[in-house]
């Protein structure tokens, strides 16, 4: 149960109980992957809204997901995706802090969600935006720079204009700041954090290799 303002009679404010039944509780778990009393708290906190909880588990997610950033991650599993067809197949390596949470389901399925993520994005080339050479952002910076639309402008404002192209070239590049693609409403980077909420220790995406065939393959690995 959880208290919900009400009425005010006589200036006395009266609390109405709002029940939280064990379903809804068990949906938002089933939903979020958080633990039964992170649920139920997050049920109360919203007063019942599970949208209003989905949130705030989130936003709890992501801040238990900075404080364990900076442990060590040397565990974990490669896990691989063989797209329908047999032409398009992707290798990934996700790593945890120990065996014990390598062997569990729960990192195993999102290694595999992550493989699957990497399937679905073809634009997708690397983890992350420290892994885009320096070398290639200068050079896309000449060439939006000479485009024929931004002669004659102002420095500023072409220099504007180039950051803000580059920077959306970049974006399609990376891995963790794609729309997760079974719930565009969260990031990749989102759902590993969500992960390292549930789980209990740091988790990165380290690296991965999408094979096209006839394509080729190309690798993306962690500095």
């Amino acid at each position: 149960m959880v208290q919900q303002a009400a009425v005010t009679r006589g200036g006395v404010l009266h609390m109405q109980e709002v029940a939280i039944s064990a379903k809804t509780v068990k949906s938002l778990r089933d939903v979020t992957g958080a633990g039964m009393m992170d649920c139920k708290n997050a049920l109360k906190e919203a007063n019942g809204d599970v949208e209003q909880a989905t949130e705030w588990l989130r936003a709890k997610g992501m801040a238990s997901a900075a404080k364990k950033a900076s442990r060590a991650a040397k565990e974990g599993i490669v896990e691989t995706y063989i797209h329908t067809g047999a032409k398009l197949g992707v290798m990934v390596e996700v790593n945890c802090e120990t065996d014990f949470v390598a062997k569990r389901p729960e990192f195993k399925e999102l290694a595999r969600n992550i493989a699957m993520q990497i399937a679905a994005c073809p634009t997708v080339e690397v983890v992350k935006a420290d892994d885009i050479p320096a070398e290639w952002v200068e050079q896309e910076k000449r060439i939006e720079a000479a485009s024929e639309d931004l002669q004659g402008k102002p420095e500023q404002v072409v220099d504007k204009i180039v950051n803000g192209r580059v920077e959306k070239a970049m974006k399609s590049k990376l891995l963790m700041v794609q729309p997760y693609i079974r719930d565009p409403g969260m990031t990749v980077d989102e759902l590993v954090k969500s992960s390292v909420a549930k789980l209990g220790e740091n988790i990165k995406v380290a690296r991965f290799v999408r094979f096209n065939v006839g394509g080729g393959a190309v690798e993306e690995e962690e500095e």
